[in-house]
């Protein structure tokens, strides 16, 4: 019994990670493409609220119910499709904890904008360039975790 609700805490921490982070992006992205630093300063602050409350705990709790599981069951890591889904869970953590802080420096960019009524700066540019690049395989790599816990691939071979 206790197997099934860790397995359920793991499937309700994927979802919410999967569709905070999801959720994220659209707002973020909407909100730079309306070039109102105002609006992307206040979207951004929320933004970066919502990765510290929802993403980051559920990151955690995805890698600790995993683990039990994989104990639990007495699966090896060497499994293909558990070492594969670790190795991308560790690069979508490489890319997701840049894309925080430069959630995190386009708030304070688009605030400094906003409070002396300038234009984005080019650094501010630079920044969402780079979220937008770093957010694609951190996107990717969520669904390809997802595609390896449901398929349970037994690899090449």
């Amino acid at each position: 019994m206790a197997y099934l609700w860790i397995k359920w805490i793991h499937i309700l921490s994927s979802t919410l990670l999967f569709g905070t982070g999801l959720g994220i992006a659209f707002f973020m992205w909407m909100a730079h493409l309306t070039g109102d630093a105002r609006h992307i300063a206040k979207t951004a602050r929320v933004v970066v609220i919502a990765d510290t409350v929802f993403t980051a705990p559920a990151v955690l709790v995805q890698f600790l119910t995993g683990a039990w599981m994989v104990h639990r069951l007495g699966a090896p890591y060497s499994t293909f499709w558990i070492g594969s889904a670790l190795v991308l869970f560790f690069v979508v953590g490489a890319c997701w904890l840049p894309v925080v802080w430069l959630q995190a420096r386009a708030r304070d960019l688009a605030r400094i904008a906003a409070d002396t009524d300038s234009p984005l700066p080019a650094a501010y540019m630079r920044t969402m360039r780079w979220w937008f690049v770093l957010g694609w395989p951190a996107f990717l790599g969520v669904l390809g975790v997802f595609a390896l816990m449901v398929f349970k691939p037994a690899g090449p071979g």
